[in-house]
């Protein structure tokens, strides 16, 4: 095989082989997603102001309390967001990291973390260990089913300084729909041994993060309120009566379903968001 035919092999190789992923500049952006696939900067990051998140007060002076720490390099906690579906817990974790990034740029970064990729956490930590810059690494809506015992183990280790803990300029923040974050069964409790044996163990994970903050489930008066400090923004007018209809159509009341009315509304008043 003569020159010619090997350097035309091997530029074809080059053109179907896969590039290497260009490295993060994690100085660069707002926010980040790591996933199995790696890890992407997010040119904006997408959050609703602080005044317009109702009925969470005391949650909410909690969490930006505590990302203002992290952000100014103070001594912080890592955050677990627990309870009633739809109730801001997620948008207040991003809503209280744009605040500091407005309030002193570049302080301070989110990274999403797939649940799918919590294998990969520790070599994420050694990158951001590198850096001045502070994060906060975000892991949304976080269950591990019964018989995983490999990713509660890790979490743990992340939270109590194990061998693979996260850097002082990291700390994490999870939400979850369940305190405990590990399923759990009533059979649990009939346990002939001891009874509290296995719920006990599954709440001391959850007991590792240094704030526990529980979500509610609104009641009528926060609903509208929700309702009324968007509209009330975006300049759209609405009827109680129909907001409510709203939410029985919908089988309950939260800040999702409230946000999904105004959106509603818009739509009505020919408005885009």
């Amino acid at each position: 095989m003569n020159e010619d035919v090997l350097a035309r092999i091997a530029a074809a190789l080059e053109r179907i082989a896969p590039q290497a992923p260009s490295p993060v500049d994690w100085e660069g952006a707002p926010a980040f997603v790591h996933d199995r696939a790696g890890t992407r900067a997010v040119a904006r990051l997408e959050a609703p102001a602080l005044d317009l998140l109702r009925g969470i007060d005391a949650q909410k002076q909690t969490v930006t309390a505590n990302v203002a720490r992290l952000a100014a390099g103070h001594a912080a906690h890592d955050m677990l967001l627990w309870g009633a579906r739809g109730m801001g817990k997620s948008a207040l974790l991003r809503a209280a990291v744009k605040a500091e990034q407005a309030r002193a740029p570049g302080a301070i970064a989110m990274v999403q973390v797939a649940p799918d990729a919590l294998a990969g956490l520790a070599a994420l930590f050694t990158e951001l260990g590198r850096c001045a810059r502070r994060f906060l690494v975000f892991i949304d809506d976080l269950g591990f089913e019964e018989g995983d015992g490999e990713g509660p183990r890790l979490l743990r280790s992340w939270l109590e300084g194990g061998v693979e803990a996260r850097p002082g300029n990291v700390r994490l923040a999870v939400t979850s729909n369940r305190r405990a974050i590990v399923a759990r069964h009533a059979s649990e409790q009939d346990d002939p041994i001891n009874p509290r044996d296995v719920v006990d163990d599954r709440l001391a994970l959850s007991d590792r993060f240094g704030l526990s903050i529980g979500f509610h489930n609104c009641s009528q008066d926060d609903y509208l309120a929700i309702i009324g400090g968007y509209a009330g923004a975006l300049g759209l007018s609405f009827d109680e009566g129909d907001a409510l209809e709203w939410s029985r159509r919908r089988g309950g009341r939260s800040g999702r379903v409230a946000w999904h009315y105004v959106t509603e509304l818009a739509g009505r008043a020919g408005k885009t968001l």
